[in-house]
Formats: structure tokens, C-alpha cells, sequence
């Protein structure tokens, strides 16, 4: 530039900060679903019967060669190196079959193939691997789709209102206290939440995801309920003969260790498409599905993205369109970008860095004085 002339300066880590931190537009948006979906090249809803089962067998084939590893390089270690060489393991191949976990999640929305039964067979296979109910999340998971951001029916980290949080959230809101809670949510969440519908919506009665006659599921569900159960029940049986046979060290270090890092991975995903101080929360007198469906934010995990196949980075499309297969998501997600503007959000935050700044700053959501009284933000002053 010439003489006096004044050279703009790159965005700045914390100029990039406040902007992730910026309000999403809660007013009805100047666009229908209709009008996002043309924006959409058509193949993109297409689904492959093919193309699905590429991905399953590439897992599946990482997940059995990190075996196979572990099996015979890792196992012969002696103390210490082998107290070493497991946590690596557990966490690869954690990392290896939430990719997997996210396959029999899109059995669930119907994004595998075009046929129904090959969707839920395969989904069921896939999560009764995992000790995951497939029948019981899929419709839990469905009404989460549907009532997305709502205060009232939304099924999963429902946000609390100050009136509602715990006496203890005060001396829980230290770096310590958000240490233990994180533990606790990324090692335990997912099984209390199946159990006991911890973080879950409200129900009147027993909600548990194994429960056929639990207040979650409508008569016409029940019968599939029961055969997520024996699905879940018949791999607790195969573990159990796995341990008389190997012993109980074989399955908690060849199996027990990968599952809970998938269970810490779901929890945390989930947790930070849904938890962000941008993101706006609804009662019933402003809620509407659009606008839900929106109040979801992208998130950056990395080289992890593709071995989620970008469950992370394409969270917003998924909402919109539950039913496109993953594989489609990342040129769908660059698509309706320029037609949801200031409505789309993607937080590129390091992922441990964000899980700590959400547990800091979305202690429970209040309305603005101002704002409609229907909408809800996150807030942390106790």
C-alpha cells in the first residue's frame, strides 16, 4: 500500500471468540424448509445401499485389524509398557466404533437405504454391539428431531430453568466442580440416560429406555422395544460367556475400555451441538419446528470429523434433513449456507476448550429482559 495507507489486520483469536459467541437470530426466519431443500443438489437425498455398507465394512475392518493389534502386540507387553499401550488402544478404537455407533444411527432416520427392514436390521445389529437399545433410542431420538430446542418436549440436554438447578450447581461452578461433572457426564451420561432418562425430558412415571410399558413409548412401539432388550440382552449373555471363558480382564480390556470412550464420545457430541451460549431455547408459545431445528450449532473435532463421518461438522443439515446420508452432508452443509446466513452456526473452538467454556457459561437458560418472553438464553450468574 502506499504512504499512510492502512493494511487491515487478520481476525484475531479473540475477535474469532466473541464472534462463536454471538447470538444466533431467534425471529422467524425469512426462509421455509422448502426453500433451503432446493438449494440442495437432489442427489444428495439419494441413498446407497452400496455405498452404506462401503463404510460399514471399513470400520468394522479398522475395528477388527486394532484387534488384531492388540491381540498380539499389545497383550504379550510387560508392566509398564503394557499399562500404556491399552489406553491408546481403547481410545483408537473407541474412536473406531463411534463411527459405527454413528452408521446404526442413520439405520435409525432411515438414511442407510431406501428400505425400511434393512435400515432397522442392520441398526439393530450394530447398536446391540454396542449394548445400545436400538428400537428404544430410535423413537426416543425421533421426538428429538421433532421438538428440537423446545423447553417442554425436547428429549435430550433439556436445559434448566435457575428456578429448577440443583442447591449443590453453586459449589459445582469452579474448575474442579466442572471437572467432576464433565467426568461424571462422559463416563456414566449415557448409561443413566438410558436407564434412568438423566438429562432427559420430564415424564410422568418410570422412563427408561428398556421399559416397553415406560411412559416414552405409544402402545404401537412396545413390541419393538422388547426386542431392542433381547438384542442388548443377547450380547450381555455372549460377554458373559466371554469372561467365563477368557476372563473378566479380556472383555474389560478388549471391549469395556472402547465402549466407554464411545459412550464419552456420544455424551460429548451430542452435549456441544446442543449447548452453546449463541443457541437460543423455547416454551410453546414461540417455539416452532424451523427455528428448532436451527438452534443446533456445527463443531470442528479435527481428523475425528471423518472417523464420525461428519456427525460433527454437518449437525445443522442432519437436523434439517435427517433422513440424507452422511455422506452427502458435508456438500448439502455448504449449500445452505448462504441461504440460512446468520441462522447457521459453526464453532470451530478446540473441542476440550469448548466442553469447559459450556460447562462455565450454560448453567441453566432464563429469559432477557427485552427479548420475547418465549425464548430462553443461557446464563451463568448464581
Amino acid at each position: 500500500m502506499g504512504a499512510g495507507g492502512r493494511m487491515s489486520a487478520p481476525p484475531t483469536r479473540k475477535n474469532a471468540e466473541i464472534d462463536n459467541l454471538k447470538r444466533v437470530p431467534y425471529s422467524k426466519p425469512p426462509f421455509t424448509l422448502g426453500q433451503i431443500k432446493k438449494a440442495i443438489p437432489p442427489h444428495c437425498f439419494q441413498r446407497s445401499v452400496i455405498h452404506s455398507f462401503s463404510y460399514v465394512f471399513y470400520d468394522l475392518t479398522i475395528a477388527f485389524l486394532l484387534y488384531y493389534i492388540a491381540s498380539n502386540y499389545i497383550q504379550p507387553l510387560s508392566q509398564p509398557f503394557s499399562f500404556l499401550a491399552w489406553p491408546v488402544y481403547w481410545f483408537v478404537q473407541g474412536c473406531v466404533l463411534t463411527g459405527v455407533w454413528v452408521i446404526a444411527h442413520e439405520c435409525g432416520h432411515h438414511a442407510f437405504s431406501d428400505y425400511q427392514w434393512l435400515d432397522d436390521t442392520v441398526g439393530l445389529i450394530l447398536h446391540s454391539a454396542l449394548l445400545v437399545p436400538y428400537f428404544s433410542w430410535k423413537y426416543s431420538h425421533r421426538r428429538h428431531h421433532s421438538n428440537t430446542g423446545s423447553i417442554e418436549r425436547d428429549e435430550v440436554f433439556v436445559p434448566k430453568q435457575k428456578s429448577a438447578i440443583g442447591w449443590y450447581s453453586k459449589y459445582l461452578n469452579n474448575p474442579p466442580g466442572r471437572f467432576l461433572t464433565l467426568t461424571i457426564q462422559l463416563t456414566l451420561g449415557w448409561p443413566l440416560y438410558l436407564a434412568f432418562n438423566v438429562s432427559g425430558r420430564h415424564y410422568e412415571g418410570f422412563a427408561c429406555h428398556y421399559h416397553p410399558y415406560g411412559p416414552i413409548f405409544s402402545d404401537r412401539e412396545r413390541l419393538q422395544i422388547f426386542l431392542s432388550d433381547a438384542g442388548v440382552l443377547a450380547v450381555v449373555y455372549g460377554l458373559y460367556r466371554l469372561a467365563v471363558a477368557k476372563g473378566l480382564a479380556w472383555v474389560v480390556c478388549y471391549y469395556g475400555g472402547p465402549l466407554v470412550v464411545v459412550n464419552g464420545f456420544l455424551v460429548l457430541i451430542t452435549y456441544l451441538q446442543h449447548t452453546h451460549p449463541s443457541l437460543p431455547h423455547y416454551d410453546s408459545s414461540e417455539w416452532d419446528w424451523l427455528r428448532g431445528a436451527l438452534a443446533t450449532v456445527d463443531r470442528d473435532y479435527g481428523i475425528l470429523n471423518k472417523v464420525f463421518h461428519n456427525i460433527t461438522d454437518t449437525h445443522v443439515a442432519h437436523h434439517l434433513f435427517s433422513t440424507m446420508p452422511h455422506y452427502h452432508a458435508m456438500e448439502a452443509t455448504k449449500a445452505i449456507k448462504p441461504i440460512l446466513g446468520d441462522y447457521y452456526q459453526i464453532d470451530r473452538t478446540p473441542v476440550f476448550k469448548a466442553m469447559f467454556r459450556e460447562a462455565k457459561e450454560c448453567i441453566y437458560i432464563e429469559r432477557d429482559e427485552g427479548d420475547r418472553k418465549g425464548v430462553f438464553w443461557y446464563n451463568n450468574k448464581l
